[in-house]
């Protein structure tokens, strides 16, 4: 705890901002994790897991810290946890997949697939439903300052969003990359409003990164031979 506290104790000043080294490396273990979800290499999640620890202690810390200007974000803080959990699965997902294909563990754990038109109706019902009832329950335990609604709005959008798109990534959907642009849309200007400039620029950066991954997954899913779905396997054994 003591080094977690140095680090986010620790800044260098850029421009006008104070860039925490804790911040500054969870956002690096973020990156790591995307690079590893393009090429589809199971590391990509225990790195993720390392960038959403980091970056929980991040959000959480401000909410403590009076000393820290920086607005308090509990959907940021709070989906870490949800990042963590999702992960575990998608690793885990990841690795059987691999293993039901036969694949070698140097090669993509998975093949990309569409998701149906089933599953896309579910993710957007999920959507709608989880952003009415999470922007109630951030507005009602507060933002630490008088925020404005459309604050919790954008907070639970990102909420949401980055759950979804976390367990479409773990399902091995093409449209996971189409969610995260979704959520960067509210995300990158609600990290700027609130004083996250690091995250904010890694999450701009990361839209260009987006729309680079989601063509290379769907030549994959275009060119290689799709593999074995674990729940389809359990259904007829």
């Amino acid at each position: 705890m003591d080094l977690l506290r140095w680090l986010y104790e620790a800044s260098i000043p850029v421009g006008g901002y104070e860039l925490h080294w804790l911040e500054l490396i969870g956002v690096l273990f973020g990156l790591g994790s995307a690079i590893g979800g393009l090429v589809r290499r199971n590391w990509a999640w225990p790195v993720g897991i390392v960038g959403n620890v980091l970056l929980f202690f991040v959000y959480i810390t401000v909410t403590f810290d009076q000393a820290d200007q920086r607005a308090p974000l509990f959907g940021q803080s709070g989906r870490q946890i949800f990042f963590i959990i999702t992960s575990i699965y998608g690793w885990y997902r990841w690795r059987q997949v691999q293993q039901l294909g036969g694949r070698d563990s140097s090669a993509p754990a998975i093949v990309p697939r569409w998701a149906t038109n089933r599953e896309r109706l579910s993710v957007a019902v999920v959507w709608l439903v989880g952003l009415v009832i999470v922007q109630q329950v951030f507005a009602t335990i507060g933002a630490g300052f008088e925020a404005p609604r459309w604050y919790y709005w954008c907070d639970a959008w990102i909420f949401i969003g980055s759950m979804l798109a976390t367990y479409a990534m773990a399902r091995g959907w093409n449209e996971f990359w189409l969610l995260w642009i979704a959520v960067d849309v509210v995300g990158v200007p609600l990290l700027v409003h609130s004083g996250y400039i690091p995250t904010a620029v890694l999450y701009g950066v990361y839209s260009v990164f987006v729309i680079y991954g989601f063509l290379v997954w769907i030549r994959a899913s275009r060119t290689e031979t799709p593999t074995p779905e674990p729940e389809a396997v359990h259904a007829t054994t």
